[in-house]
């Protein structure tokens, strides 16, 4: 650690805030951590019928559990990500923090995709210059062109 404040973690910027519960749906993949992370997905919610708590059961099948109505003790499971690829949008170099920035999109197995942003310090960016460039010299061969 460089004992600098890196601005891109929310702890050091902003104060922190509540965070919105997790409310799964129907289908959804939730991990209970009362049962260890146990993984379920959600086959009922609460206020459906006469339940008050989210029913959940194994991916693969078997016994069936509950969990909160509150969804307190229920995260939601991530999905694999598969690639990320370039927001069409300017870089953004930071003077203050001495670190630029781009825009990607993350996409996820299920299809999906998150917005986020790839940070990168002067090292960083140096080693990606030099690996696009190479990148291109490569593109250019193939193309027939002889760089």
């Amino acid at each position: 650690m460089t004992g600098r404040p890196t601005p891109h973690i929310p702890s050091q910027g902003h104060g922190l805030s509540t965070a919105t519960p997790f409310r799964p749906r129907l289908g959804d993949l939730a991990a209970d951590s009362p049962k260890g992370g146990r993984v379920g997905v959600v086959v009922a919610l609460p206020g459906q019928g006469v339940t008050t708590t989210y029913h959940l059961s194994p991916p693969g099948g078997g016994d069936h559990w509950s969990a909160p109505g509150d969804g307190s003790t229920l995260r939601p499971v991530p999905t694999t990500v598969t690639h990320a690829t370039l927001v069409t949008r300017d870089a953004v170099y930071d003077r203050r923090a001495r670190q630029g920035s781009l825009a990607i999109l993350v996409h996820h197995e299920d299809g999906g995709s998150t917005e986020s942003t790839l940070v990168l310090t002067p090292p960083d960016m140096e080693r990606l210059h030099a690996q696009a460039a190479r990148i291109l010299v490569e593109r250019e061969r193939a193309l027939g062109g002889s760089p």
